[in-house]
């Protein structure tokens, strides 16, 4: 990290961990900003999904069995 990142970082672990969760939070929103290229990559690789899956050629997955796949084995 640059000096100035350094230095902004030392001043933010001090704030209490509300405040820290709301810079953390407008971060983020800054970094979320429209990309009208990738946009179109996403709905041209929907379209695809979707047209492969109503040619019967994918199968959908319930929610559940996506869950499941990623969930980290939790001791019982």
């Amino acid at each position: 990290m640059t000096l100035a990142a350094e230095t902004l970082y030392a001043q933010v672990v001090q704030l209490p961990p509300e405040e820290r969760m709301q810079v953390v939070e407008r971060i983020l929103d800054s970094l979320d900003e429209p990309d009208a290229s990738l946009d179109a990559l996403w709905a041209k690789e929907a379209d695809s999904r979707l047209t492969a899956y109503r040619r019967g050629e994918i199968r959908a997955v319930t929610l559940s069995e996506v869950i499941a796949k990623y969930q980290v084995n939790k001791p019982t």
